[in-house]
């Protein structure tokens, strides 16, 4: 198995939304957002992780400027209504029904699951909003496609006002909830940026086709804070560009 196809397997285990709800720490390798186990110090997790520290193309980053290209646009099919969450005890996770799916040009992906971070991870020339959700799919060949979407606070949001009602208090396995409408969780108009990157968490695989949208959607600022209360900060700070190229739609 040469580097890429082990990255990827890796990546597949860490996002697998049946996996172990404690993530990563189940097995011992324990990591976190702050102090001796923080962001710092991920690279030193366990060797799969060293790429946390020594990675050229690692997320999130600062998006301050992108070059405008032809990109194919977001076709999004989430068909099916999710309704099992689970807190792995770094953030909220709703997992996904199989079906539904994102298509960008030729590529076809699958969603396996979308989570949140508070505050933003990704910034938006230099710009942090209070939290984003991350959309997590995979295609056939095990390639992954992260769509990001922040949110800021103002018009209470339906799927997620279920969300923060539902969430379990503690880390622990799956639960039902009511069913959600993700499209709920998107902004009406679906401009993005793209990028080469990487996972947010150990082991931070450089994995994952970035498509950050342009536009925030609105949350209520009750929920936000119900979010905070569990997770008062589970967001990596942002990493170096390395001159990456960023396209924007």
């Amino acid at each position: 198995m040469n580097r890429r196809h082990a990255l990827k397997a890796l990546a597949a285990m860490a996002l697998c939304p049946i996996c172990s709800p404690a993530g990563f720490a189940a097995e011992g390798a324990h990591w976190s957002y702050e102090g001796e186990h923080g962001p710092a110090h991920w690279g030193d997790v366990d060797a799969a992780s060293k790429v946390c520290s020594v990675g050229a193309q690692q997320s999130p980053i600062d998006i301050q400027s992108s070059i405008k290209s032809q990109l194919p646009p977001l076709q999004i099919g989430w068909t099916k209504k999710p309704d099992m969450i689970v807190n792995n005890g770094h953030t909220i996770q709703v997992n996904a029904d199989p079906g539904n799916m994102l298509t960008v040009g030729a590529s076809k992906y699958e969603l396996l699951q979308f989570h949140f971070h508070h505050p933003s991870e990704h910034l938006i020339a230099g710009k942090t909003y209070p939290m984003e959700v991350h959309f997590v799919h995979k295609d056939a060949a095990g390639n992954l496609a992260v769509i990001g979407v922040m949110m800021t606070a103002g018009q209470a949001n339906p799927a997620f006002k279920a969300i923060t009602t539902a969430m379990p208090g503690a880390a622990g396995k799956p639960v039902k909830m009511t069913a959600v409408d993700m499209g709920q969780l998107l902004p009406a108009r679906r401009g993005y940026f793209r990028y080469a990157g990487s996972l947010t968490t150990p082991p931070c695989a450089e994995v994952v086709n970035w498509l950050v949208l342009r536009e925030p959607i609105q949350v209520a600022r009750a929920d936000i804070d119900a979010f905070a209360k569990l997770f008062p900060m589970n967001a990596r700070p942002a990493q170096k560009d390395n001159r990456r190229f960023v396209l924007s739609s």
